[in-house]
């Protein structure tokens, strides 16, 4: 993803003043900003569909989910902005628009962002002490990936049928409630199929 203006090196500090005022988010990597891409309806309904699961089920928990406004903070030089991340009470970041201890941290995939999220920030994420899970959801497709550190971070595939869940905070929901009005062709054949069989 090119820089969003190439510009001189911009500190940290300057980084996290002009983030509060600014109406477009940046990345920061080493200097440099990014735009984050902007999210299609299918990225929003599926952000929001976990959001609100996870939010139900930690009610009144330590622990609970942040949207994709909140910063994380992977290295000194680098903040990202998550789609969604759950945090927890203890987090030791003074700063109140920046999280640095997330236990869980999801992606929703698009064209713009796919490799980005499987690699480099992939790499962020997993040296982060405080990280247990990483997911992964594709929204051309149904598919929901979850790596585990209790797992060396191997991956694991759920589909529409099946259940998924997230360890780090004892959930399990159907994936197809993950894909609640997501509209694409593998959820428009599980929902043809689901009526054919009931």
């Amino acid at each position: 993803m090119p820089p969003a203006h190439p510009r001189d090196y911009l500190s940290v500090e300057d980084y996290l003043a002009g983030e509060r005022e600014s109406e477009q988010r940046y990345e920061y990597v080493e200097g440099t900003v990014y735009a984050r891409a902007g999210a299609s309806t299918n990225h929003n309904r599926i952000s929001g569909n976990l959001y609100a699961l996870i939010w139900n089920h930690q009610r009144g928990k330590s622990c609970f989910p942040m949207t994709s406004d909140m910063l994380v903070k992977t290295t000194a030089k680098r903040f990202r902005y998550p789609d969604l991340m759950v945090v927890c009470d203890d987090d030791p970041s003074q700063d109140t628009y920046v999280r640095e201890s997330p236990i869980l941290i999801v992606e929703v995939l698009s064209g713009s962002t796919h490799r980005q999220d499987k690699t480099e920030k992939r790499a962020e994420y997993l040296a982060l002490p405080s990280l247990l899970e990483y997911v992964l959801i594709e929204q051309d497709i149904a598919e929901v990936v979850v790596q585990r550190r209790s797992e060396a971070w191997r991956s694991t595939y759920y589909y529409p049928g099946s259940t998924v869940t997230l360890e780090s905070i004892g959930l399990t929901v159907p994936v197809e409630a993950i894909y609640e009005r997501v509209d694409n062709a593998d959820m428009r054949v599980f929902w043809a199929e689901s009526t054919i069989n009931t």
